[in-house]
């Protein structure tokens, strides 16, 4: 048999970063919102461990055991005395490289999907818990919806959210590592005092509220400097979406991309266009949160 489970996209609508810690990471305040853009891991019972990746820009997912669904499987595998003998086979519209944690949600998915085919019965804290040790955004993957992260950003509180937020995402020409970005947040935040990292009162009213002109006041990215100075280009973007009437523009996460928050269906349409026509970015999307966590969608024998 197979199964398939959807992942979905995220959205930082906030990200306060601290200084780096002794072990390298930084505590965060991480606001995520997932966004209806999806990836789809199939698992399949085989002979031995394989990755193979399709959609856009599938080429630069990497197909050996560093691909974080091939990490999950692995990791469950080890949990439960299994040998990892899947293909897990990734079907791709989450940006690559984009700071809209594409690897992390095909990590979660081919957790939960390798879960359901080998029937663990591994309890939600367990398959968060191996989550939290893949890497900080996959948890996230995991739940959906919006939550608080803190910590590095694993540790995760629900959030209300009290409408639906309309988006518009660009994809720039090529991407950015998010350990180079965090890397340039250090180096920008030389000799300067950093503040614990702290949610925004505001901003998790506004989401409740499902207020898309309190959310438009209150987003912000402690990272965005530090990926416009490595991708100075992206500033271009953030203008080109900003004049076309987006009420707030951002880098989503590490970047490169940028995400635009629209009043309603209709202005995320108007934006999208103005930005296809811009000649500042690759691709654009648009989106809507938000979007449900990882889920099976489909299993066959």
């Amino acid at each position: 048999m197979s199964v398939t489970v959807r992942v979905p996209a995220k959205v930082n609508v906030q990200l306060a970063v601290g200084a780096a810690r002794a072990d390298g990471f930084h505590d965060l305040a991480n606001v995520f919102l997932a966004v209806g853009l999806y990836d789809e891991v199939t698992v399949t019972p085989a002979d031995g461990l394989r990755v193979t990746c399709e959609g856009p820009d599938a080429g630069q997912v990497p197909l050996d055991r560093t691909n974080l669904a091939a990490r999950a499987a692995i990791a469950l595998a080890e949990r439960y005395g299994r040998t990892p003998d899947v293909h897990l086979h990734i079907a791709k519209d989450i940006p690559v490289a984009g700071g809209m944690a594409g690897g992390s949600a095909d990590g979660a998915g081919a957790l939960l999907a390798c879960d359901a085919l080998w029937g663990t019965g591994a309890t939600r804290d367990e398959l968060l818990e191996i989550c939290a040790e893949l890497g900080s955004d996959v948890p996230f993957s995991l739940v959906g919806g919006a939550a608080l992260g803190t910590g590095r950003g694993e540790k995760l509180t629900a959030l209300e959210v009290g409408g639906t937020f309309h988006w518009v995402f660009a994809m720039a020409e090529r991407g950015l590592s998010t350990p180079s970005v965090f890397r340039e947040f250090d180096r920008l935040a030389q000799g300067r005092d950093i503040p614990e990292p702290v949610a925004s009162r505001h901003l998790l009213d506004a989401l409740a509220e499902g207020d898309p002109d309190a959310l438009a006041a209150t987003v912000s990215n402690d990272l965005q400097p530090a990926a416009l100075s490595l991708f100075p280009e992206l500033a271009d973007t953030l203008a080109a979406g900003h004049a076309a009437g987006a009420l707030a523009t951002l880098v989503s996460g590490s970047g490169p991309t940028t995400a635009f928050l629209a009043r309603d269906t209709a202005a995320a349409a108007k934006i999208a266009e103005a930005l296809r026509t811009s000649g500042t970015c690759r691709s654009v999307r648009v989106a809507a949160g938000p979007a449900p966590g990882a889920t099976v969608v489909g299993d066959r024998p």
